[in-house]
């Protein structure tokens, strides 16, 4: 058991966070062992609605983007959506491409088909260019297109870039970059997708029809405390606060020309939760002789939220959700902005509730490219994953995902993270692999259900023949891979082979890195010019990795662990030479040998409600890894040997005295009998899963490792 380790905790880290957010022990625990333990963490494990998702304006050029694409409308401009190919890029189009034709704006899209290069190209500006475009807006690209931007401004387009990817030093022209890693995005959260991005501005759009878009409102706040009052206001425009005063006031010693206020609050219309009350408090600071327009927000909030009518603000401050989870919310001023903020999103969804159903069909595409782009499993990302995984299990589900499903074989109602992982987004990625990334976004787009089912057929078999052709290059790659590794020094793989098909590139890197555990760069060529892909791993940045190239490339693009890149076929022997002289400089991190255990649950404590503990970890990926944990001395009461083609898989079950767990032991059938046998007591490193069959879940564990207690 050297290799598990348990790292220790004290009651003092866990009890707080039961108690504060009524969770269990064995939950608080993981979340401590785990460095979860702020409240602005903790919430996105707790809270699945999506109101605590970030608001589309908190991107500080937002309200240019809407104005621009406004603008656009009222002039009767032509729109060019350009996309990437994979699924990220495609759910973007779509969701955007779908949001603008409601507006009933002169929009079409474009995504690189074939041997087309990543990223927006020379040939789609000039072609949009010869049908009178006037605005292209990227999405999941365009944040290294320097060149392609600065030729789309000298023929008079303009060009709005919304990207997500690492940005380069220097950045395009763009009249607009949204994009959450460039400095002064405004954004909170930087690790959101391309589709995400595009979700957001479709969001603005919406809001950009209500008759709160674009005004700015006041809210204030009294309190009156040991003698003084103190003034809490906010100005709110677009759902963001974008100004905010505090002042304390002394009556009878100070003067309201001494204060701020009266400047601030000059030509607003001002709220506070009870008008009545206020005007009393202000009229005994400052006397008659100054008005203040007081509207009654508990008047409003009770159109639509009678339950608070007779709440006081302390009340408020109390029920308030982000105030248990974020200490700087717990203020009465940031209370009722939250409030007033929920208050304007009720009415427009009571006047528009075409958009509920519109924003459940944009979630499950969002939390689909959150899963497909390895997005990490923290934040707003998990929110938007939950919502998708609901919706596509039973809510409206989004046209084109349903004719998947059933070409796929998939049950809706047991759908599962893995299912999406493993089946939907593959299929869906290799539309663009193969180069025919119009399938997947005709399937998504289509307003026909039998071309919907038909393109739903062709995608799964492109999908067979990606795997296909996976396999072979593996098959053919295998003696370059060792010798490429040892010639590298361990520091990196790099495969060269023109026989592979460009759409394969990335999954190949991937499956070497997995398997060698060493970043890897699988590079063919199309055309004279070569393109490749990278995965990295072990604390090596492949957009880092790329950038000591200089100018090297075509173009090249990425995040930290992928990227990928072109060059001239002339440059092939200066690649190679560049790759090994940056590699030799590199210094990997250590190999993890050591398994990090989440919690040990004794057998007698293990049952059914231990399970629950997924409904807080889940969803598992990226910076959020599958739950680990053990159990000592657990009796193991059967074991059967299975497997449908060749029975290599155990079925286990242990007894805690209570119940009776199952669980599978995969490629250990040869154990049994030897040192794994019924009756006997073993230590075991496991994960939980809940398989859903016909509508009902079953616990199961995963056994990691199983060593018989001495």
């Amino acid at each position: 058991m050297s290799d598990w380790h348990k790292k220790s905790i004290s009651k003092q880290q866990i009890e707080p966070l039961c108690k504060k957010y009524g969770i269990s022990q064995l939950e608080a625990s993981v979340l401590v062992r785990r460095g979860i333990t702020d409240g602005s963490e903790i919430l996105y494990f707790l809270e699945d609605d999506l109101r605590f998702q970030h608001e589309p304006f908190t991107f500080s050029d937002m309200e240019d983007v809407v104005e621009r694409i406004l603008q656009a409308k009222d002039e009767g401009e032509k729109i060019l959506i350009y996309g990437d190919s994979d699924v990220d890029g495609v759910s973007a189009t779509s969701i955007l491409y779908e949001q603008l034709e409601r507006m009933g704006l002169d929009v079409r899209w474009r995504l690189p088909l074939a041997d087309d290069t990543y990223g927006l190209s020379m040939q789609a500006v000039d072609d949009f260019a010869a049908e009178g475009g006037s605005l292209i807006i990227t999405v999941d690209c365009g944040i290294s297109n320097i060149n392609e931007v600065s030729h789309a401004n000298s023929l008079g387009i303009d060009v709005i870039v919304t990207d997500h990817h690492n940005p380069p030093e220097t950045l395009p022209e763009a009249i607009i970059i949204i994009n959450p890693k460039v400095t002064g995005s405004g954004y909170p959260f930087q690790d959101i997708s391309g589709a995400a991005i595009a979700y957001k501005i479709a969001g603005a759009l919406r809001f950009s029809q209500s008759d709160f878009y674009g005004a700015e409102v006041c809210i204030m706040n009294l309190t009156c405390e040991d003698g003084s009052v103190t003034v809490d206001c906010i100005k709110i425009k677009n759902q963001v606060t974008v100004r905010q005063l505090r002042e304390t006031i002394i009556p009878g010693r100070t003067s309201i020309y001494d204060l701020k206020l009266p400047y601030f609050l000059q030509g607003q219309v001002i709220y506070v939760w009870d008008a009545k009350e206020s005007q009393r408090i202000l009229k005994d600071l400052f006397g008659g002789g100054i008005e203040f327009n007081l509207t009654s927000l508990r008047d409003q909030i009770c159109r639509v939220m009678p339950s608070l009518g007779k709440k006081t603000v302390d009340d408020l401050t109390n029920l308030s959700a982000l105030a248990k989870y974020r200490p700087e919310e717990r203020t009465a001023i940031r209370t009722l902005g939250n409030l007033y903020v929920s208050y304007c999103r009720k009415i427009d969804l009571e006047r528009n509730p075409q958009n509920a159903v519109t924003e459940q069909h944009d979630i499950q595409l969002v939390g689909l490219a959150a899963m497909a782009d390895v997005m990490p499993m923290r934040n707003e990302n998990r929110i938007f994953v939950r919502n998708a995984m609901s919706a596509m299990k039973s809510g409206p589900l989004r046209s084109g995902l349903s004719e998947l499903l059933s070409a796929l074989k998939l049950r809706r109602e047991s759908l599962t993270s893995t299912d999406l992982s493993w089946t939907v987004i593959p299929s869906l990625n290799a539309a663009g692999r193969m180069g025919k990334s119009d399938l997947a976004l005709r399937l998504l787009l289509s307003k026909d259900g039998r071309e919907r089912e038909s393109l739903a057929r062709e995608i799964c078999a492109l999908n067979e023949e990606r795997k296909s052709l996976v396999s072979g290059a593996m098959l053919r790659i295998q003696g370059e891979v060792s010798a490429s590794i040892d010639g590298h020094g361990g520091k990196i793989c790099l495969v060269i082979d023109e026989s592979i098909n460009k759409g394969v590139t990335g999954i190949l890197a991937a499956r070497i890195m997995q398997e060698k555990n060493v970043p890897c760069i699988a590079v063919t060529c199309v055309d004279g010019v070569y393109v490749g892909s990278m995965r990295s791993c072990r604390g090596i940045i492949a957009t880092d990795f790329l950038s000591r190239f200089g100018d090297f490339f075509i173009n090249y693009g990425g995040h930290d662990a992928a990227a990928g890149f072109s060059f001239a076929g002339e440059r092939l022997a200066q690649f190679k030479q560049k790759a090994r002289s940056i590699s030799d400089g590199m210094t990997l991190d250590d190999e993890q040998r050591i398994i990090e255990v989440d919690a040990e649950i004794p057998p007698s404590y293990l049952g059914p409600e231990s399970f629950g503990i997924l409904d807080v970890l889940e969803p598992f990926g990226l910076d959020n890894p599958e739950l680990v944990l053990m159990t000592l001395g657990f009796t193991l009461c059967d074991a059967q040997i299975v497997g449908k083609k060749e029975p290599q898989h155990l079925k286990l079950t242990f007894d805690t005295g209570k119940h009776k767990i199952p669980a599978m032991y995969w490629s250990q059938a040869e154990r049994l009998k030897k040192d794994i046998t019924v009756g006997k007591k073993y230590d075991i490193l496991y994960t939980m899963t809940k398989n859903c069959y016909k509508g009902i879940d079953t616990n199961q564990l995963i056994i990691k490792d199983c060593i018989l207690r001495d």
